[in-house]
């Protein structure tokens, strides 16, 4: 059986819930969770937004092996809870690995939840988890998803400690930032715990379970707003002081102490963050004590994330170093190899006779003398050689040197290019054909080749330095206005290393998609030369990158200052 990813698991967050057979966690409007009983409905079913008027049925009984839709092979069962599974499959057709939903046709929330998937399918934003697909098929509703085996739980985070004040700065940032746009969208999630927090090998968060979450577990809330800003407090509580904000134990994390209510995290932990420990209440219901400045709540995503913005920005800690360890001089260097090391001892030790150093003996000495006398001879050989060339220049007839002309006949080489001569651009235009709106900055675009280097364009910001996984590349095409003979390409960015190809054609009006150019050079870095391995003649340049750097607004952006081309 394949390693299982928790990076992937969806809803298969049950910490502090009751064994799956007999109890399930349901989210109240203040964000704690409670317990009940599965398999009885009560009057809390409301309440919490459980659907009570039904009965569950059992979920769907498959096994490793079941295919769906003749292409996602169910490969190892990671959740089976309330009536629906969750498993991780393969995408046999694209040949990567999903995460499926799976209940029964005819449970009572199957309708929801196939409405929940298809409205966060089309947000579209790279800072969830994307839902692929979701179908009715077979008495089975099924919703299959990404899956990010790179990428590592925040309740994997913590287990290691609290986190530093950057970090917890920057997974409040990016996550109210996504709350906020997904519910200027319509969409909520309701169990945003840190089970549902994933954060990429290049320190990008994603939330997973948007609205489905929610979905699966009948899961309603009257003030969705809230519900979330306060999820997001009790995940930056959690961040800074590696505790639940609650008296419950949840997730691998310890409660508060009972009888003690809801205290600040720099009175739960030294040395943590003062500005973050009051985000963290302002955003946390705390029956209207807030920071200690009394400041106003934060009651929406929208508002933390401008709380976030107005404050000062937190630096990353400065990397230390380890000071190497002593010089230690070998047996070797210190003239003791091959002999008998000391040992203290109250006994006389024996004299050892110690050799001269080398060269002191007679032999050492004649040898010397030797070397000495056949450096004077070289020395005075070069003298008397350096002299008579300089005599023999002199005696020249002084004669000038033939020198070699061309004729008049007007026979120029018409076929001869000068080299690296510079070549004009006579337009330019942003090419983005494998993005959702075809273009990327065309406003700054006359800046790469107006000659003026504190001038650039500069890309979207993504979230990670591919794009933020959304397409191959974007880039600048250059016109030259006719077919010329292309010698190098210099390239100038901005902001640190990128990643550019050369691509070329000799066609007169530029390809719609990447693949129609040629690959002529590739390179990386703040300035790269695109040289042609052989001679490439072309109308079109397409300046292609394929790997941003790092922006100082926390995404990734390439930036070209300048572009010069010569033969």
């Amino acid at each position: 059986m394949a390693e299982r990813s928790t990076a992937a698991v969806d809803v298969a967050d049950n910490s502090g819930d009751e064994p799956l057979t007999a109890k399930a966690d349901a989210a109240t409007t203040d964000g704690t969770a409670q317990t009940q009983d599965a398999e009885g409905a009560s009057s809390k079913d409301a309440e919490s937004g459980r659907d009570g008027s039904a009965a569950v049925p059992a979920s769907p009984d498959l096994h490793s092996g079941h295919k769906l839709a003749r292409r996602y092979r169910l490969e190892e069962c990671v959740t089976r809870l309330d009536g629906f599974s969750s498993w991780r499959a393969v995408d046999e057709k694209l040949r990567r690995a999903v995460g499926v939903h799976l209940l029964p046709a005819d449970h009572p929330r199957a309708r929801s939840v196939l409405a929940a998937a298809r409205s966060s399918a089309l947000l579209g934003d790279p800072r969830f988890v994307q839902v692929l697909d979701a179908v009715e098929e077979d008495d089975l509703v099924y919703v299959v998803h990404e899956w990010l085996p790179d990428a590592t739980e925040l309740t994997a985070l913590l287990a290691a400690g609290p986190m530093e004040a950057h970090d917890a700065y920057q997974l409040v940032s990016q996550i109210s930032q996504a709350m906020a746009a997904a519910h200027r969208e319509g969409l909520a999630h309701l169990r945003l715990t840190p089970g549902a927090v994933l954060r990429s090998s290049t320190g990008q968060y994603r939330i997973r379970g948007l609205a489905v979450n929610a979905a699966l577990r009948g899961i309603t809330a009257d003030q969705p707003l809230r519900t979330d800003t306060e999820a997001i407090g009790a995940l930056l509580y959690a961040a800074l002081t590696r505790r639940w904000p609650y008296e419950s134990d949840a997730y691998g994390l310890s409660g508060l102490p009972k009888d003690l209510g809801l205290i600040p995290p720099d009175q739960v932990r030294a040395g943590v963050h003062r500005g973050l420990s009051e985000l963290a209440m302002r955003a946390l219901a705390n029956d209207g004590a807030t920071a200690s400045r009394q400041e106003q709540p934060c009651t929406t995503p929208d508002e933390l994330a401008k709380a976030v913005a107005a404050m000062p920005r937190i630096l990353p800690p400065e990397p230390t170093f380890t000071a190497p360890p002593e010089y230690q001089r070998t047996t070797y260097q210190q003239g003791t190899y091959g002999r008998p090391s000391a040992r203290p001892s109250s006994a006389t030790q024996p004299v050892i006779a110690v050799p001269p150093p080398p060269l002191q003996s007679r032999t050492g000495k004649a040898l010397k003398w030797a070397v000495s006398a056949l450096l004077i001879a070289a020395l005075g050989l070069g003298s008397w050689q350096l002299a008579e060339t300089v005599l023999d220049r002199g005696n020249d007839s002084g004669e000038p040197a033939p020198t070699q002309t061309t004729d008049d006949d007007g026979g120029d080489d018409n076929n001869a290019v000068a080299p690296n001569k510079p070549l004009t651009v006579v337009g330019a235009q942003d090419y983005d054909p494998l993005g959702a709106d075809g273009s990327e900055k065309p406003a700054t675009i006359k800046n790469v080749y107006d000659g003026d280097k504190g001038s650039y364009w500069s890309t979207d910001g993504y979230y990670s330095a591919d794009f933020g996984r959304l397409k191959e590349g974007v880039g600048v095409v250059l016109d030259l206005g006719e077919v010329q003979q292309v010698g190098t390409v210099d390239v100038s960015f901005l902001g640190g290393t990128t990643s550019v190809e050369l691509r070329t054609t000799e066609d007169s009006s530029v390809p719609q998609m990447p693949d129609g150019f040629t690959k002529a050079a590739h390179g990386s870095g703040a300035k790269v030369s695109l040289k042609p391995d052989k001679q490439v003649k072309a109308r079109y340049l397409l300046v292609w990158l394929t790997k941003l750097p790092p922006s100082d607004d926390g995404n990734y952006r390439g930036k070209i200052s300048d572009i010069k081309v010569t033969s």
